[in-house]
């Protein structure tokens, strides 16, 4: 039963800070999992002068040079945190395609107004809604709060 609970809780571990593929850990760069367990470089992949440097990693860091701190570095990471808080100038894409979309659709909003939607009713238009305002103006339509309240009917003008 403890043996059982190990596996789970080891399984869980590692599940949790590392993502796993086909039994290798794969390395990741993420802001808010800054440092994963695994390393960038693996240590089958490394040269001969980087495993010289790796060995002298074991020593003192005091007797390294910049440089090789900095190689040391790359090998663990492979971006920095500036690296990887920089802008990577994705919004353009996505902004450029936004507006090729909307064009595309301005475009074929136009050509069915163009050619296949039928014409706007009668109704639509500034003679008929003209001609509208003054029946009700006739007819004294809401004579109380509406357009009938602000006409004059003595001086057939709109009230001042």
């Amino acid at each position: 039963m403890a043996v059982n609970m190990l596996r789970v809780t080891s399984r869980r571990f590692v599940a949790s800070t590392c993502q796993r593929s086909s039994s290798t850990l794969a390395y990741a760069d993420r802001l808010d999992y800054p440092a994963p367990p695994c390393r960038f470089v693996d240590d089958v992949d490394l040269s001969a002068d980087m495993q010289s440097l790796k060995a002298k990693e074991q020593g003192d860091w005091k007797s390294l040079s910049v440089d090789e701190k900095r190689a040391l570095y790359r090998l663990s990471f492979d971006k920095s945190y500036s690296e990887m808080r920089a802008p990577t100038g994705e919004w353009k894409y996505i902004i450029g395609g936004v507006f090729g979309l909307l064009s595309v659709a301005i475009f074929f909003y136009g050509l069915q107004k163009k050619f296949i939607a039928p014409p706007l009713p009668i109704t639509m238009t500034k003679e008929w809604q003209q001609d509208q305002m003054k029946y009700n103006i006739a007819i004294r339509n809401n004579p109380v709060t509406g357009l009938a309240s602000k006409w004059d009917y003595e001086k057939n003008d709109w009230k001042k």
